[in-house]
């Protein structure tokens, strides 16, 4: 059967957590950058990099400006690719992720890849290292990028898999597995479908208050989980 539908997974706190790793890339890097010591890392849940960078260089006492942010970027790029044996120590698949992710590629005409507002280069590593890139096509992905914001990263996704297998994947057969009510609110305004799951910092209610189309704790119930992205992305 021709691909029609598109489930797009969140990394970090939905698929993985690699926290560890995370926080000594960043201080790595913004001590290139700055020269200096980084004491505190901005909140990362449900955000973009550019977001985290300068709110990590604001509250470090660092005057940003546009030209720390590609220097950032390189050197976090930089820091991630030394820790490749890092992720594989310290991060962590979460319970249920690889299942799911397996399972989902059962369903009828399926393409499955990430949304995340990490570095595509740092998302890759992270996936990579932990065994998850095997069951995704991450060329087709949405990754941080300095001018969109993720919503549209939801619809570039959708048009460059349309490109790739040929085919038109619907706004209502695509769908963001996520854990942030930022991942839903992007998903609502790409007019995506979206599966949330609390684990990471914020909790079910919070999830439903958001707007998500389904919530379950983790992704520890794989038929449960199965059955709710085949229920979401049929049309």
């Amino acid at each position: 059967m021709p691909a029609y539908r598109l489930i797009l997974w969140n990394v970090d706190h939905t698929l993985l957590d690699a926290a560890r790793v995370t926080r000594e890339a960043y201080a790595e890097a913004f001590e290139q950058v700055t020269g200096r010591p980084m004491v505190r890392l901005a909140p990362t849940a449900g955000r973009n990099e550019s977001e985290i960078i300068f709110e990590t260089l604001a509250f470090n006492g660092i005057a940003t400006s546009d030209d720390h942010l590609e220097a950032f970027v390189r050197a976090l790029e930089a820091a991630y690719s030394t820790r490749r044996d890092k992720v594989r120590s310290f991060g962590r698949v979460l319970p249920g992720a690889a299942e799911a992710v397996g399972a989902a590629t059962a369903l009828p005409g399926v393409v499955q890849s990430v949304l995340t507002g990490s570095l595509e280069a740092a998302a890759r590593i992270k996936l990579g290292e932990l065994g998850l890139d095997r069951m995704l096509d991450l060329s087709v992905g949405g990754y941080f990028s300095p001018v969109y914001p993720k919503g549209a990263a939801i619809e570039m996704s959708r048009i460059s898999a349309g490109r790739k297998y040929g085919t038109v994947f619907a706004e209502s057969a695509t769908v963001l597995v996520a854990d942030h009510p930022l991942d839903v609110r992007a998903a609502r305004i790409a007019r995506a479908r979206v599966l949330a799951v609390a684990t990471g910092a914020v909790t079910e209610s919070e999830l439903r208050t958001a707007g998500a189309d389904a919530v379950l704790p983790t992704l520890a119930d794989t038929a449960t989980v199965l059955h709710t992205l085949d229920r979401l992305t049929s049309t």
